[in-house]
């Protein structure tokens, strides 16, 4: 094929007429920072660029990049909508638009400052008090209250657009929990497998020098406090979970939910598998008002009774100041411009979007009058009005009625509604159905507070809408994300986005820091995955011998289903889902641990529980259903490789690896009593060997037909075959006794104690010696020694 000449791939990219377009400029020319990405992009065939993307898509998959998409009914797991051409903007433009939020961030802190403090904004009368009195968004326990930083704000984002006559305008600011800094990570390595040549000699701004100095920041402002320093997140349903997870592992955090974390005493504290934590700084990834059910929202199930009294005593920083999200009010923006020229003595560098509260006389005969203009909704929403100019309310409030005349809304209810000029946004090319095409764009843009002062993420994330409306820029509704890229006029610095993790001194004072929560959910883990891989051991046992010719009926069948197999029917879908359901629990809880378990781990997890699924609805002829399950074992036991070689020797790999451990052992003592029984239908010791995965080894040692006393032997006592009760005893004793409270100086745990008279009670039998019907009692035990663990460790 022909490569996509540069005529060729700009012949049909029509910009719309009356917007500004980022990639070509008015009179038809290409701005010149897009010219060399543009030539590059001409040298593929419409076929290698389909490659590249999907290479791309790929390490976003295999990465576990996904968005949680809603709908009535359901939520459900989708790919990331990375669009694969960048967003390129001139370095020098990038230096104005910095300068300019930075400008807004120091305004932004000022004002929240003092509705918290002084309050002279409003006595001065450059704020209404409605705006703060009314408003959900303000805390009023929060006044004040001094954060101990020093400051309210310390990590921000601003959604800014171009409009029609070039400038830019602030659509929104994003003070509560701004999203999009981690994915804005990925978005770019992504970039960087689809363009690898291009991007390594490009003058491209790398993200990993703000992360590492917002990182630094992090811990400057911790000072001397040895507390842990923690992401709270609402956990695995939320839409940004998946960053929560990510930044948390990239900066050496800890991630938490609202029920790991206590207040003693005026101090924050983590529950963790060590015994409680003092906790020094939260970066909240939630509202301010679910974050104290006892001072805020008394039906938040999300946050921590008491986390408000530990910043009033100052023990607990926070990111941003619980409160600052009063900062989103829609309605404020009518009031900064006015406020900048007080407060700075000078007017906004990047001003926002024009803004007109209700509430006033004068701005309600304004709005009333330039109705067909202008977007109106509620003053205390903190949702951007990105829309066509249809005049049509978007009001939150479910009081205000759809089919209610606008104009007596705004005489009626003036206080809770503003106008806003309608948004026009300038477009960005996107590759659709094999040319470019100009979609709506707006981009955001992080700020971290630093000890310099506030610095601005050099490019990184910009929405894209799905289509020529601007209505349409929710990945819920189809839109898309794009990478940003800074060009510069000189080299830059090429600092890794790996090496933030490695070289960061946070690791060390982390490393000992395990959730009981993350513990709890990793053991489960452990044993869960085990509960499937017996259940599908005994699946294709049963159907191999169906395959082989017993009747269903026969004794040793019969036997299975009654002893083994809980009374379940001889169905194939019915005894699929005994291995599918404790997949889908392990999926659950591996869920809730993004921090701690690889997203290769997670990704193997998800193949084999969709394997399951594929099982239980086809039509699998008999002779084929023991070869499926098969396959279904070697990726659980893949899945259980990949862990034991890949996952880092810490505590939350001794947690999963007691879950295994402590699975398979009680397994064993469940099944082997009967299968040596007396009473035990021929065929069962060489089933007992079968399901062990023990034939072979069995064959070697005793080059004789199984008895009962070889398969105990084996089994159940020897401590070298990794089948055997002996062998995982011993394997969680020692697992056991690198747990926290377990070193040589300290007295023995009951935990501690537990393990090894356990593992005592087998090391001293023998097969001569040994009963069966003793492993009831060890199967008992071994429940009770996981609820020592659990009590110790876990709640």
């Amino acid at each position: 094929m022909q490569d996509v000449s540069r005529l060729q791939l700009l012949s049909e990219y029509a910009p719309r007429a009356g917007k500004q377009d980022e990639l070509m400029l008015p009179n038809g020319g290409i701005r010149p920072v897009w010219r060399d990405f543009i030539e590059h992009l001409s040298r593929f065939t419409p076929d290698d660029l389909t490659t590249r993307f999907a290479r791309g898509n790929q390490y976003l998959r295999d990465a576990g990049v996904l968005f949680r998409h809603y709908d009535d009914t359901v939520s459900s797991e989708r790919d990331w909508p990375l669009s694969h051409i960048p967003v390129v903007i001139d370095g020098s433009e990038w230096e104005e638009i910095s300068t300019g939020l930075v400008q807004r961030a120091d305004l932004l802190e000022t004002v929240v400052q003092d509705v918290y403090g002084n309050n002279e904004l409003v006595a001065a009368g450059h704020l209404p008090a409605t705006l703060l009195t009314q408003n959900p968004a303000w805390l009023r326990p929060m006044v004040g209250v001094s954060p101990a930083g020093g400051n309210f704000l310390n990590f921000l984002a601003f959604e800014i657009g171009r409009g029609p006559d070039g400038k830019w305008w602030v659509i929104s600011d994003m003070i509560e929990a701004p999203s999009g800094a981690g994915f804005a990570i990925e978005n770019r390595v992504a970039m960087s497998r689809v363009f690898p040549n291009f991007f390594a000699n490009a003058k491209i701004h790398r993200l990993a020098t703000f992360f590492q100095e917002f990182q630094k920041s992090l811990f400057d402002y911790r000072g001397n406090s040895k507390g842990q320093i923690a992401v709270l997140s609402p956990g695995p349903m939320n839409d940004s979970y998946f960053e929560h997870a990510y930044l948390a592992r990239y900066l050496g955090l800890l991630l938490v939910e609202g029920e790991d974390l206590t207040v003693q005493n005026g101090q924050a504290m983590v529950r963790t598998v060590s015994g409680p934590m003092p906790l020094s700084m939260l970066w909240r990834r939630i509202s301010g008002p679910q974050c104290d059910p006892l001072e805020f929202n008394a039906d938040s199930q999300i946050g921590t009774p008491g986390l408000l009294e530990a910043v009033r005593r100052r023990n607990l920083s926070v990111v941003n100041a619980l409160g600052a999200g009063v900062l989103e009010t829609r309605a404020l923006m009518a009031f900064l411009p006015r406020i900048s020229r007080e407060v700075l003595g000078q007017p906004l560098r990047i001003p926002n979007v024009a803004t007109w509260w209700c509430g006033q006389p004068g701005e309600q005969t304004h709005v009333i009058e330039n109705r067909a203009k202008m977007m109106i909704g509620s003053a205390f929403s903190t949702t951007p009005l990105i829309s066509d100019p249809h005049g049509i309310i978007l009001a939150e409030d479910p009081n205000f009625r759809q089919d209610e005349g606008v104009t007596e809304l705004l005489r009626t209810k003036g206080r809770e509604l503003v106008g806003q000029e309608a948004v026009t946004l300038s477009t960005t090319p996107v590759w659709e159905d094999g040319h470019l095409v100009a979609r709506p764009m707006c981009l955001r843009v992080f700020l971290g507070r630093t000890s310099d002062g506030w610095r601005v993420m050099p490019g990184g994330y910009a929405r894209v809408s799905a289509g020529t409306d601007t209505k349409v820029f929710a990945m819920q509704r189809g839109g898309k994300v794009a990478d940003v890229w800074v060009a510069s006029d000189r080299p830059v610095e090429k600092a890794s986005l790996l090496a933030v993790a490695r070289e960061s001194h946070a690791n060390q004072s982390l490393s000992r820091a395990l959730p009981s929560r993350a513990a709890d959910n990793l053991y489960w883990l452990g044993r869960y995955v085990e509960r499937a891989e017996l259940n599908m051991r005994l699946f294709r046992a049963y159907y191999g011998r169906v395959r082989d010719g017993a009747p269903e009926n026969s004794p040793l069948l019969s036997f299975m289903r009654a002893t083994l197999l809980g009374g379940a029917k001889a169905d194939a879908a019915v005894l699929a889902r005994r291995f599918e359901a404790p997949l889908e629990r392990a999926l659950h809880a591996a869920g809730k641990v993004g921090d701690r378990f690889s997203p290769d781990g997670m990704m193997a997890l998800k193949e084999l529980d969709q394997t399951a699924s594929r099982l239980r609805d086809m039509d699998i002829p008999l002779d084929e259903k023991p070869r499926d399950i098969s396959l279904l074992l070697r990726q659980i036991t893949g899945f259980a490789g990949l862990v034991h070689e890949n996952m880092f020797r810490s505590l939350g790999w001794r947690f999963l690896s007691l879950g295994f451990s402590l699975e398979r052992a009680t397994n064993m003592c469940y099944l082997l009593p009967a299968l040596v029984s007396a009473d035990a239908p021929d065929g069962a010791l060489d089933l007992a060997l079968e399901i062990g995965d023990s034939t072979i080894s069995h064959r070697a040692r005793y080059s004789v037909t199984a008895s009962p006393r070889s398969v105990l032997d084996l089994l159940a006592l020897d401590e070298r075959n990794p089948r055997a009760i002996h062998y995982h005893i011993s394997r969680a004793r020692s697992h056991v006794s690198e747990l926290p409270g377990n070193s040589r100086d300290h007295a023995m745990t009951d935990v501690a104690r537990k393990a090894l008279q356990l593992e005592t009670s087998l090391a001293v039998e023998t097969s001569e010696t040994f009963e069966p019907d003793s492993l009831h009692t060890l199967e008992s035990e071994l429940r009770d020694f996981s609820e020592l663990i659990s009590r110790a460790h876990l709640v």
